[in-house]
């Protein structure tokens, strides 16, 4: 079996009305309820957001919760798009540890949210026999002819990362830069130069440096998140 993060249960069918304040998205039940669920999910979502669409939720049946749905995927261009940005560092962990992508196999050891450098977490530090890799993981739900693209709006902190990450490289260790791409209908990946040039040229410093950069294809269903393999990465300058 492929590397794959369900979505929780129980899940339910609405659709997407729009929007607000980033982490708020209003939406109509099937049985017509309006509701507002939570969006997991800061980046700007160009690309994903199509108001009558269909869209999945989670139903936390929590009395306690302010907001009782969880958004999680919206249906586009006829198929699933998985929006949550917690989804991606689960799958990357589970496909480490079971061995799916060949340029991270052979680390026996996998721990979350560590600190590298002075202003960042990474996501994933893997160990070894070999010694240590830094992973930084990141969330695409762009994709323009057939390219699946990052960032879908300037991101300063992202471009930290990629520095971070550099160094890391330059004190002896390995470093990647992995992103989940929560659609199925990308060919290849590539930094949204249009968008953010700056990260786009930091892609490129970050890789001549040493730093790795795997995108991982997926295939998104109600049921959740499956990795179906790795993309060709297209990184320039």
């Amino acid at each position: 079996m492929n590397p794959f993060v369900p979505f929780p249960e129980p899940r339910v069918f609405a659709v997407f009305h729009g929007r607000r304040k980033r982490f708020l998205a209003d939406m109509v039940l099937e049985d017509g309820t309006p509701t507002v669920a939570h969006c997991p999910n800061t980046g700007s979502m160009k690309g994903c957001l199509f108001p009558g669409h269909r869209a999945l939720l989670w139903d936390s049946r929590n009395p306690k919760r302010k907001l009782r749905y969880t958004w999680k995927a919206i249906e586009a261009e006829g198929l699933w798009v998985g929006i949550d940005t917690g989804v991606p560092n689960r799958l990357v962990e589970e496909a480490v540890r079971r061995g799916a992508v060949p340029g991270l196999r052979g680390f026996t050891e996998v721990l979350r949210e560590k600190r590298m450098g002075a202003r960042s977490r990474v996501d994933l530090l893997l160990r070894g026999p070999s010694g240590e890799c830094w992973v930084e993981v990141k969330n695409v739900t762009l994709v323009e002819g057939g390219a699946a693209r990052f960032p879908d709006a300037v991101t300063a902190r992202g471009l930290r990362h990629l520095e971070e990450l550099a160094a890391r490289v330059r004190e002896g260790h390995r470093a990647a830069m992995v992103y989940v791409v929560q659609r199925a209908d990308g060919d290849r990946f590539e930094p949204a130069a249009d968008i953010d040039p700056a990260y786009a040229q930091g892609l490129a410093r970050a890789r001549a440096a040493g730093v790795e950069v795997y995108a991982l294809a997926t295939r998104v269903t109600p049921r959740g998140v499956e990795m179906t393999g790795l993309l060709p990465v297209e990184v320039r300058g």
